[in-house]
């Protein structure tokens, strides 16, 4: 009896292993939500859309960071000081200000530290945003379009004649 009971033990502890491995290779890598409810409900149909605001004019950081960046209540309040100044979800603005608390947005683009990406050479390659972020002048909630995983990212860079080095994103 004793002499089964090793070769048991290592059966069962294998079959749980192959078990582990076959659940985390079929789960998404990614288990965002792709629309999460923003602390603040903000229309880009309004801003980006209906107004014609320039992405570049809140995000301010693609020209020249690896992140676009998400705007700071003081950019926020800089319009709507003035603007809409009685709207709920202004006033709901007004106390972060006042607070002098951050806005807790939620991201919904973030690749895993050991890409490197940066908005600058997208940009300067002529890419439309469109093709990463979508119809964002038509979202009034803000929705995640493309997976940004890394087969997705090779064919934008195939189709375009981009680089597939593995040093081209990966440090």
């Amino acid at each position: 009896m004793k002499k089964l009971v090793l070769p048991l033990l290592l059966l069962c502890a294998s079959g749980l292993t192959l078990g582990a491995l076959a659940l985390l290779y079929n789960l998404p890598l990614d288990t965002r939500d792709r629309s999460p409810a923003q602390p603040i409900p903000f229309s880009h149909k309004l801003h980006a859309g209906d107004y014609q605001i320039d992405c570049r004019f809140c995000h301010r950081h693609a020209e020249s960071g690896p992140v676009a960046g998400i705007p700071d209540v003081a950019l926020c309040r800089s319009c709507h000081e003035h603007i809409a100044t009685e709207k709920a979800t202004i006033v709901q603005l007004k106390g972060y200000w006042e607070r002098a608390e951050p806005i807790p947005w939620l991201r919904l683009h973030q690749l895993p530290d050991h890409v490197y990406f940066t908005h600058v050479m997208h940009l300067r390659a002529q890419i439309d945003c469109r093709y990463c972020h979508g119809e964002v002048r038509t979202m009034v909630q803000m929705r995640r379009v493309a997976s940004l995983k890394m087969g997705w990212c090779l064919n934008c860079h195939r189709d375009n004649q981009a680089s597939i080095d593995c040093w081209t994103c990966h440090i």
